[in-house]
């Protein structure tokens, strides 16, 4: 998307697009935090370790994010290149972000239709990602991290197609950076905290209020789309702007 015509920079949208996905975060990716942690064998189960390996974890699937994110921007540059295909993709990107937040707000599961195109990705980098395992050191952590950043996610794939979108590899792999970001307060708590705050995230009224934001976001971009749209906006403030002069004039 254009950032220019948006108040709401892309990368804070999408870190805040990260946090709001959390619910979903938790339920795919919890159990697979749990399982790294107790894979570690248990004399090396110290707090300052475990939470090492886990930040080297989520950091390697960052990174996977942001080299995933330069690819679809990388591709956008040459798909883009057609007339008319740039603007097609940034409604395709508005439309992945609505099907984002319909997924979010468990009121409709089409993105897992989206996820089986991942898998066969996926059947090829899960045994790499068994033979890493257990982990006991950072570069073991990242490289798994790095693997497991692959695994089949709606909520990833959606972004991409922002990323897509944009056309630009460097801001491409940002915004997935920041997305990954956004995504590690609900897979980094442990314990009481992971508990109460998965509660928080995975309640309705919570996955609802997420939903909306995303859906508002969405439709704000196709309204910086459609012909005409800015033009009117732009008139409109001449037209505002002519009329306090003629009030002031008239005074």
């Amino acid at each position: 998307m254009n950032p220019s015509g948006l108040d709401l920079p892309p990368l804070a949208a999408a870190f805040v697009f990260g946090l709001l996905g959390g619910a979903h975060c938790i339920g795919m990716c919890g159990g697979i935090m749990s399982a790294l942690s107790f894979a570690v064998p248990p004399s090396l189960r110290h707090p300052a370790r475990l939470g090492g390996l886990l930040l080297g974890y989520n950091l390697g699937r960052i990174a996977s994010y942001m080299a995933a994110g330069a690819l679809a921007a990388g591709l956008g540059t040459l798909v883009g290149l057609a007339p008319g295909i740039r603007q097609a993709l940034q409604v395709l990107a508005a439309v992945m972000l609505i099907l984002m937040a319909l997924y979010i707000a468990d009121w409709w599961k089409g993105l897992l239709g989206v996820e089986a195109l991942g898998r066969r990705l996926w059947r090829h980098l899960e045994p790499l990602g068994r033979r890493l395992m257990p982990v006991v050191t950072l570069p073991q952590a990242v490289t798994l991290g790095a693997v497991w950043g692959w695994l089949p996610c709606g909520l990833v794939y959606s972004m991409l197609t922002w990323s897509l979108a944009g056309a630009d590899p460097l801001r491409g792999a940002a915004l997935m950076g920041a997305f990954g970001l956004g995504t590690l307060p609900a897979l980094l708590a442990t314990g009481l905290a992971a508990r109460r705050l998965g509660a928080l995230i995975r309640h309705p009224a919570t996955r609802t209020l997420a939903a909306l934001a995303i859906i508002g976001f969405a439709l704000w971009q196709l309204w910086g789309l459609w012909p005409g749209a800015m033009e009117m906006a732009h008139d409109a403030g001449h037209a505002g702007h002519a009329g306090h002069a003629g009030h002031a004039g008239h005074h």
